[in-house]
């Protein structure tokens, strides 16, 4: 497949990925319940859902991607795991804004752990981006220090490098991890199993929930863990930006919630770090391609 066909694929993965991840926090919010129980409802629905539709991929043609490729496949199935019980921690021990604010810094631990152990080396506009990014966040975790916040935003910081840990595992494999990415719902669903058998379940609204788990979580799952076989990690990690930029709006809009003055600060910090990256890294795209369209002419 040419280069550019592979890059549109990703981008497609990554776009549809990211604005239905958006969703995820508001229906964890409507859900209104206790954190372990939601997690519970939330991993369940999620691993029904892709069962069904792995069987029935399978049922259509035999090279439907494995559900774990392999020993890395494993490993990035568990680093999903924990990300997903981070996360969770952090919805309910921080407000949302921090949360998706911090969680975009995915970005910049996707490029260190590629620059690490890819050997894709990060060029200086990356690096001032990382530096702003760090200035940004170290905003938003210092207004939580004193304000019961600092558990949740910890919890952010842990979920975002969980996440880009999995995505440059993928890309260094060159696997279809998009159904690994789903299946890594079972430590979280057992964890969670047996909290709620000490706690009881306790869920208000439950639909929100199932939809949360059977609809939003396989969609945006699948096509951010598959998109790195064809875009760069830091690419992909780019593209959950828009929960960070779309989530506070949903929740501000359903539930009133007004981010602190410092968090508006620090997420600004953090999407314009990230925009001015994003847009200076599609140039740069543009430029390799159109070079290798002139020493390959058709």
């Amino acid at each position: 497949m040419p280069v550019h066909t592979e890059h549109s694929k990703g981008l497609l993965l990554a776009v549809v990925g990211g604005l239905t991840l958006t969703f995820d926090i508001p229906l964890i919010r409507l859900g209104d319940g206790e954190a372990w129980s939601i997690l519970l409802l939330r991993t369940a629905t999620t691993l029904a859902a892709t069962l069904v539709m792995w069987a029935a991929w399978r049922a259509m043609t035999p090279t439907v991607p494995r559900l774990i490729p392999g020993k890395r496949g494993l490993l990035v199935a568990l680093l999903y795991g924990l990300g997903s019980i981070t996360f969770i921690t952090g919805v309910y021990n921080t407000t949302t804004a921090n949360l998706v604010f911090i969680l975009a810094f995915n970005t910049m631990f996707a490029a260190l752990l590629s620059w690490l152990f890819l050997r894709e080396q990060p060029r200086p506009a990356t690096f001032a981006a990382m530096a702003a990014m760090i200035v940004g966040v170290g905003i938003i975790v210092g207004d939580s220090i004193g304000s019961g916040h600092l558990l949740g935003d910890l919890m952010a910081l842990s979920s975002a490098f969980l996440i880009a840990s999995a995505i440059t595992i993928s890309r260094a494999s060159g696997e279809d991890m998009g159904f690994t990415s789903l299946i890594g719902v079972v430590p979280p669903f057992l964890v969670a199993a047996f909290m709620v058998a000490q706690t009881g379940f306790n869920v208000s609204a439950p639909w929100w929930i199932v939809f949360n788990g059977a609809v939003i979580m396989p969609i945006s799952f699948f096509c951010l863990a598959a998109a790195p076989r064809h875009l760069s990690g830091p690419e992909v990690a780019m593209f959950y930006l828009l929960e960070t930029v779309l989530a506070p709006v949903w929740v501000w809009t359903i539930f009133s919630e007004v981010p602190t003055r410092n968090s508006l600060i620090g997420g600004a910090i953090l999407i314009v770090a990230l925009v001015a990256h994003s847009l200076w890294q599609l140039h740069q795209g543009r430029r390799r391609r159109a070079a290798l369209a002139v020493r390959h002419p058709a």
